[in-house]
C-alpha cells in the first residue's frame, strides 16, 4: 500500500520553489516531501532511511494530473524498500493534458528542488524513469541530459513522437471515414472542444461497428487497423497503468488466422464498450490544444507506400481477396481524395516539444507490452532506427513482455529493468543483462508468478513516409481551426 504522510505546517523555500515538508507516518526514518514549481506544477519526493544513494526521476502519462513518483504504488512500496529516493512532477497542468512543452523542464527543475533540499546528500546515481507518455518525457530528458541524468528506463513510451502519433491515428481515422462512412463527414481533426472529438470518436465507431457485418466491411477496417497499427491479439481496453497481471493472457492468434486477427483488433478498438477510439479523437483535441493549431496532415500520403511497411500487410491481403474487393483501387482513393493539411505553426511546436532525436547523451533501456492497444510496441521499432540513425545505438537496449494490454507490467519486470540498466552504468557494457533471458530470470527471482520476458523483434510503425513539405503538407494560418477539412 502506498505509505500515507501527513503534511506538517512550514514551508522551505530555494529560489522561487517552495518545498512543503512532510512528516513520516509508520516508519520515522522514511521522509515524504511535496513542492511547487516556478510554472505553477507540483512534485513529490520520498526519500527512505535507508538510501542507496539513487534517486528515480519519474515521468507519469498522459491522463495523470497531480504529481507521481512512481509507476503505481506497488512498484513505489518496492522501490523504497530497496532503498531508492523517488521524484516526480505534474507538469505544468494549466493547460492541455499533453505538458510536453513543460514536462522536461518541470522533471529537471524537480530534480533540482530534491538534490538542493530534501536529499541527505548529493545522489551518486540519477535515473529517469517514465511511463506511457512519460516515457517519452524520459527519451528527451536523456538527450538533454547534460551531465543531470546517469541513465534513463522507459516503460510502455510514447518513444515513436507527437507527430507520428498524430498521423497514423489520422491515417487510420481518414480510412474509416473515406472507406466506411463516406457520406458522414466526419471531423477529423481542428477540434475547438472536447466534445467535438467525442462526437468524432462516436461517429467512426458505429461505423466500425456497422461494416463488421459484411466481408467487405472488415476488409476495410483491417485496412484502416493497418494504418492505425492495432495490435491483432486483443489487448485489455482500461486505461489504468501497471495492473500487476498474475493470471496467462488468453491465447494470440495463429499467424495465418486473418480473420481472427481482425476480429481481436475490431474488439480492441471498435466493438461496444471499447475506449480506445474516443481516447484517440479526444487525445487529438489535446495535442492540438498544446500544440496551438492543427499539426497532422495526409495531403500527399501515398497509401499503397504506407500499407507496404506494415506487420499487417498480408492480412489486409488476404481479407480483401475474401471480400472480392480491389485494395489497389481503395488504397489509390484515400491517396486520391487525401486533402487534410498541418498547419506550420503547430506543427513545428509539435515537433520542438513531442519529437525525440535519437542522439542520446546516457544508457537508456526501454521495456514494452507486445500487445498494447493505446502506444503500438512497432513505436519501438521507429525509435530503434532514429537512435541508431543518431549514431547513438550502443547506448539503447530493448526488451518485451508476452502481455496483452497499455504499460501492462508487474513490478518484478519493471524493476529487473532497473538492475540491468544499473548493471550498463556501472560496468560501461550492457553484457548479457538486459536480453530477454537474463531479464526473465531476474523478474522471476523477484516474484515468480510476475514475469513474461520474451525475444522479439516489433514490426515496422505504419506511419506517414513522406518527410514534411511545407509546400504541400501544411498551411501558414495558426489557431484552432474549426473545418475538418481545410
Amino acid at each position: 500500500m502506498r505509505r500515507a504522510w501527513s503534511v506538517v505546517s512550514g514551508c522551505l523555500v530555494a529560489g522561487a520553489i517552495g518545498i512543503l515538508v512532510a512528516a513520516p507516518a509508520a516508519d520515522a526514518s522514511d521522509s515524504h516531501y511535496v513542492g511547487v514549481l516556478r510554472d505553477g506544477g507540483q512534485w513529490e519526493a520520498d526519500v527512505p532511511g535507508n538510501w542507496n544513494g539513487t534517486l528515480l526521476l519519474f515521468s507519469h502519462g498522459y491522463l495523470e494530473q497531480t504529481a507521481e513518483d512512481a509507476p503505481d504504488p506497488t512498484t513505489q512500496q518496492y522501490l523504497l524498500d530497496d532503498g531508492y529516493a523517488l521524484a516526480g512532477s505534474s507538469y505544468d497542468q494549466a493547460g492541455s493534458l499533453w505538458a510536453l512543452d513543460s514536462a522536461v523542464n518541470d522533471q529537471f527543475e524537480t530534480l533540482a528542488a530534491v538534490e538542493g533540499t530534501v536529499l541527505p546528500a548529493a545522489p551518486t546515481r540519477v535515473i529517469a524513469v517514465g511511463q506511457s507518455m512519460g516515457g517519452l518525457v524520459s527519451a528527451l530528458e536523456d538527450q538533454d541530459s547534460d551531465g543531470r541524468l546517469d541513465g534513463a528506463l522507459t516503460t510502455c513510451g510514447l518513444v515513436g513522437g507527437g507527430v507520428n502519433l498524430e498521423n497514423y491515428q489520422l491515417d487510420g481515422s481518414y480510412a474509416i471515414a473515406e472507406l466506411l462512412d463516406p457520406s458522414q463527414h466526419v471531423q477529423l481533426v481542428g477540434y475547438e472542444t472536447e466534445a467535438q472529438a467525442a462526437l468524432a470518436a462516436e461517429e467512426l465507431q458505429q461505423a466500425a461497428q456497422s461494416a463488421q457485418q459484411a466481408p467487405q466491411g472488415r476488409a476495410r477496417l483491417a485496412l484502416a487497423s493497418a494504418l492505425y497499427n492495432v495490435t491483432t491479439w486483443t489487448a485489455t481496453n482500461l486505461l489504468s497503468e501497471n495492473t500487476n497481471p498474475l493470471i496467462p493472457p488468453q491465447t494470440p492468434p495463429a499467424p495465418n488466422d486473418y480473420d481472427q486477427q481482425e476480429l481481436e483488433q475490431y474488439d480492441t478498438q471498435y466493438a461496444p464498450g471499447s475506449i480506445v477510439l474516443p481516447f484517440i479523437q479526444t487525445g487529438r483535441w489535446s495535442i492540438e490544444q498544446a500544440a496551438g493549431g492543427q499539426p497532422a496532415w495526409d495531403a500527399g500520403v501515398d497509401f499503397a507506400q504506407v500499407l507496404a511497411g506494415s506487420p499487417y500487410d498480408d492480412e489486409v491481403k488476404a481479407l480483401y481477396k475474401e471480400a472480392g474487393l480491389d485494395l489497389n483501387a481503395d488504397l489509390n482513393t484515400l491517396t486520391d481524395d487525401a486533402s487534410i493539411k498541418a498547419q506550420l505553426p503547430a506543427y513545428d511546436s509539435l515537433t520542438a516539444t513531442s519529437v525525440p532525436t535519437g542522439k542520446l547523451q546516457v544508457p537508456e533501456l526501454d521495456i514494452h507490452t507486445i500487445a498494447d492497444q493505446l502506444i503500438p510496441v512497432q513505436q519501438e521499432n521507429y525509435y530503434a532506427g532514429l537512435v541508431r540513425a543518431a549514431g547513438s545505438g550502443s547506448l539503447l537496449r530493448q526488451a518485451y513482455t508476452d502481455s496483452q494490454g497499455h504499460c501492462n507490467f508487474t513490478s518484478a519486470e519493471i524493476i529487473a529493468a532497473l538492475h540491468a540498466l544499473e548493471h550498463r552504468i556501472n560496468a560501461g557494457t550492457w553484457g548479457t543483462e538486459a536480453d530477454p533471458n537474463s531479464l526473465q530470470a531476474a523478474a522471476t527471482a523477484l516474484d515468480e508468478r510476475g514475469a513474461a520476458y520474451i525475444p522479439y523483434t516489433p514490426g515496422t510503425l505504419t506511419a506517414t513516409n513522406q518527410p514534411f513539405d511545407p509546400n504541400t503538407q501544411g498551411y501558414t494560418p495558426g489557431g484552432i481551426i474549426s473545418a475538418g477539412v481545410p
